[in-house]
């Protein structure tokens, strides 16, 4: 097999598996909603209601596809677009595993292996305000406006705190390069004590940095207690309630996709991404296939489990008021990211010396 043929099909895996995981999270937070509510969930769709995201689709593909007399037609498709383009394509620099050898080759898991993979991802995710800002504006109603301005002033509050925290991970590393921050973090001596075989991970050297990340990127999905640009009580639906059929569902769907490599990332950047206890020594004694496999299913466990921490977050803390929405990234996070900033430099200038 060669190259090109092997990233198709990673690319076109990846597509799949972006999609299924976001189809199957709205199962699971029913579910999840039901567990935390003492009800059942989703039941009637096949066996333990495992067909309801199907069921769901079903339905959103044969709805109506309903646009405003007065909106802006072209500017009204183009913003549930962009959303979910961005979603998908800020997952082709995560390194989903360790390598597969095939035919005697060795194939890295990643789509695209650039140098600045930090700084990519970071431009990716300060395009993605463009898809609600375009959507509340071109629909041309009130209230989506005034979701797709609180939005965009959530998202970029939350990226500055969310950029300074990276920042402290790249001082770190010494590098953009998601693969050597990766590395990094299965190699080395734990607190410079002993050696650690796939768990020196940068949680254990960064706490506040992911405590700070943590928080802002659920700002960034919009999701609880952060879901302001979509407040029923206040809004009707936010900077989607125009939107019907596959319009609608590419927003939601791009905020479910955007979820699960929201927490990839942060597997990537603070949990050892694919690195798992023992890496090394599997890859010495299994071999790299089977090394490789068992580090996919780390990274993609780290994930889901950061998922389900999401959905437990969102059906047990009530929203902020959006005055306590800003004070918490620019009183709060922004402060301590750059706290943590110094501090880092302080330690890495003492431990240099």
């Amino acid at each position: 097999m060669d190259l090109i043929t092997f990233k198709i099909i990673l690319v076109v895996s990846l597509f799949a598996v972006s999609l299924g995981i976001a189809a199957y999270s709205t199962w699971g937070e029913r579910k999840v909603a039901a567990a935390l509510q003492d009800r059942i969930g989703p039941n009637r769709a096949g066996p333990f209601g495992l067909l309801q995201p199907l069921a769901d689709g079903g339905k959103l593909f044969f709805k109506e596809g309903f646009i405003p007399s007065g909106a802006e037609k072209f500017l009204f498709i183009l913003g549930p677009s962009i959303t979910m383009f961005i979603a998908l394509v800020t997952g082709a620099v995560i390194p989903w595993g360790k390598s597969l050898n095939i035919g005697g080759e060795s194939f890295a898991l990643q789509v695209a292996n650039i140098d600045v993979g930090v700084l990519f991802l970071v431009g990716m995710v300060s395009i993605g305000v463009y898809g609600m800002m375009i959507g509340g504006w071109a629909s041309n109603n009130k209230y989506s406006l005034i979701g797709a301005i609180r939005a965009s002033s959530q998202m970029i509050s939350y990226e500055l705190a969310m950029g300074l925290s990276l920042l402290s991970i790249i001082m770190m590393s010494g590098s953009l390069d998601l693969n050597k921050i990766v590395a990094d973090q299965g190699t080395g001596k734990l607190w410079g004590l002993f050696e650690a075989d796939g768990f020196n991970w940068n949680i254990l050297y960064q706490p506040l940095a992911f405590i700070i990340f943590f928080v802002a990127a659920m700002a960034e999905t919009n999701r609880h207690p952060f879901d302001l640009p979509e407040c029923e009580s206040e809004l009707v639906n936010g900077y989607m309630t125009e939107y019907s059929s596959m319009n609608f569902g590419m927003y939601m769907f791009g905020e479910y996709v955007n979820m699960f490599i929201s927490n990839a990332l942060i597997a990537t950047l603070f949990f050892g991404g694919f690195n798992y206890p023992g890496i090394n020594w599997v890859t010495e004694n299994w071999g790299e296939n089977v090394a490789g496999i068992l580090s996919i299913l780390a990274i993609m466990a780290k994930a889901i489990i950061g998922i389900l921490i999401f959905m437990w977050i969102r059906w047990t803390i009530p929203r902020f008021r959006y005055d306590q929405l800003m004070h918490l990234g620019w009183k709060t996070l922004i402060p301590l990211a750059l706290i943590n900033l110094v501090i880092t430099g302080a330690v890495i200038l003492f431990a240099g010396a």
